[in-house]
């Protein structure tokens, strides 16, 4: 996909060797900055620094598997500016449904459209090409997290108080969202 309006391109990697080793360290920047900058991307307790990240972005690029698992990440003027990943269960209940992690676009260039591109660009490919009829995803209470996917669509189906806890006294509800029909 093309943005020409954000000047954006958004790439699908749905196989460990298909991402370069180049790439994998703009991951592990991005991500490093985003927790850094007190993102809820996985890593709750910053500081962070790229060693620490790093195999958590060959974990998630080692599960990369056309069914199961797709990575997306979107570039500006060849800069990567967000990415997420995508992943769904073969199990035949859950199979027709998929889940949303680390979704997130540099701290420094939010606002601009990126993360909505994004967001709606694995829409399509979860619907299209993963046959999926649904997408989940929990996001950290408090973070004004809820606004942004709702105005994308998802609905908040549920919460689960308390469940994350920051630091003492700063316990954030894990929010389960839904994107359904795809």
């Amino acid at each position: 996909m093309t943005d020409r309006d954000l000047d954006l391109d958004i790439l699908q990697f749905t196989a460990p060797d298909q991402v370069t080793e180049r790439l994998r360290r703009e991951l592990a920047a991005c991500w490093v900055e985003v927790t850094n900058a007190g993102g809820a991307a996985g890593f709750p307790f910053p500081p962070v620094d790229e060693g620490e990240v790093a195999p958590a972005v060959d974990r998630i690029v080692g599960a990369l598997a056309p069914e199961t698992s797709r990575l997306l990440v979107a570039r500006a003027r060849g800069e990567l500016v967000g990415w997420l990943n995508v992943r769904r269960d073969l199990f035949e209940l859950t199979a027709h449904w998929g889940t949303l992690h680390h979704v997130q676009t540099r701290p420094t260039l939010r606002g601009r459209g990126f993360g909505v591109a994004l967001v709606n660009e694995v829409r399509s490919v979860a619907r299209d090409e993963m046959g999926l009829e649904q997408l989940h995803l929990a996001a950290r209470g408090g973070t004004g997290l809820e606004e942004f996917y709702g105005r994308l669509g998802w609905k908040e189906v549920g919460r689960w108080p308390g469940a994350l806890r920051l630091a003492p006294g700063d316990d954030r509800d894990e929010v389960l969202m839904l994107l359904a029909p795809l």
